[in-house]
């Protein structure tokens, strides 16, 4: 019997088992091709969209890329400076659930875009000088302040810029020097002295600080009495009198009594660069532990600038004019 006819016999003597064979197989190869199809098709894990609108654009990456998320970047110039570099709009917005790799669309601002020249009348000049700096930050100034400034008396508050030229509106081509004429407030005439024998410290400074006089404060360490330590003991000009515009007064402060063996009580003295009006100065004390405290604030026109001070020794006085630091100096024990 030849081979071909055995198996020919077998196939016929056993035809189910050939069958379930094939539908094993078939099966099989089926459930193979699903598990790789779904594996194919299945969806990325999905994840929440952080909201990232008025974030700077690396913080809103560094979010996106926590979330597993893509950014896709649209710049657009919007109508303030201090917008530059931060998230103005997204799609999906915040809180929206997608799936991770999703792509999101992000609009950049570019900052304000400057084609001529702004309207800078009637504004404080300090806010324009700021304004510009921020314009231009990292870049070619299209536009400066012309050094030094025109000032003149007027009604307006001191800094108001009073005129400009070129005027507001002018295409910019090239950079632009532009020249403004600044308030220097009302004619000063003279003042009256007012009282300040027996007042504290602050007392006595809120009280000239009122009258836009000058003043210049000194110690007395001989006229130290319980009744007067600590306090305004003299002053020129007496209380009534008229002082002339510009004039200093001059007012004498007793040290007080109860200085402790780790404390200072001394005069802070600066000189500072003479403005055409009075500008907000603060004195503040940065005490051994770190802390930071203000110990007076009022405007001042320029020239010295002194102020009687008790601190813990060792204690640093920082001075600034308009929030730029101007002296830095440390107050250690020593005799006055």
């Amino acid at each position: 019997m030849e081979l071909k006819d055995i198996d020919e016999k077998i196939v016929i003597s056993k035809p189910k088992v050939f069958i379930w064979a094939c539908v094993g197989i078939v099966a099989f190869v089926s459930l193979i091709a699903c598990a790789v199809f779904f594996l194919s098709v299945r969806g990325a894990e999905q994840t929440m969209v952080p909201d990232v609108r008025g974030k700077d654009l690396v913080q809103a990456l560094l979010e996106l890329q926590q979330k597993e998320l893509y950014p896709r970047i649209q710049l657009r110039y919007s109508n303030s400076v201090t917008e530059k570099g931060k998230i103005l709009e997204q799609d999906p917005r915040g809180g929206t659930i997608v799936k991770a790799g999703r792509r999101i669309r992000m609009v950049v601002s570019q900052g304000a875009q400057v084609s001529a020249v702004g309207n800078y009348v009637n504004r404080d000049i300090e806010s324009v000088r700021a304004d510009l700096t921020a314009l231009f930050a990292g870049s070619t100034p299209l536009i400066t302040i012309k050094e030094p400034l025109l000032y003149q008396f007027s009604t307006q508050i001191e800094g108001t810029i009073l005129e400009q030229n070129p005027p507001p509106g002018t295409d910019i081509f090239s950079p632009v020097e532009v020249d403004l004429v600044v308030s220097k407030g009302k004619p000063q005439t003279a003042s009256t002295m007012p009282a300040l024998t027996g007042l504290k410290i602050g007392e006595a400074m809120t009280s000239i600080n009122k009258t836009g006089i000058r003043w210049k404060f000194d110690i007395d360490t001989a006229d130290s009495t319980a009744k007067n330590a600590g306090t305004v003991i003299s002053q020129h000009p007496a209380a009534g009198e008229k002082i002339e515009s510009g004039s200093i007064a001059q007012i004498t402060v007793a040290i007080p009594k109860d200085i402790g063996e780790t404390e200072v009580f001394r005069v802070f003295k600066y000189t500072l660069p003479e403005n055409p009006y009075p500008l907000t100065t603060k004195l503040e004390v940065i005490l051994p532990s770190g802390d930071r405290r203000l110990l007076t604030e009022v405007k001042h026109s320029g020239g010295d600038f002194t102020f009687p001070c008790r601190v813990p020794a060792d204690s640093t006085l920082v001075l600034s004019v308009l929030d730029r630091e101007m002296r830095k100096e440390i107050f250690t024990k020593k005799q006055i």
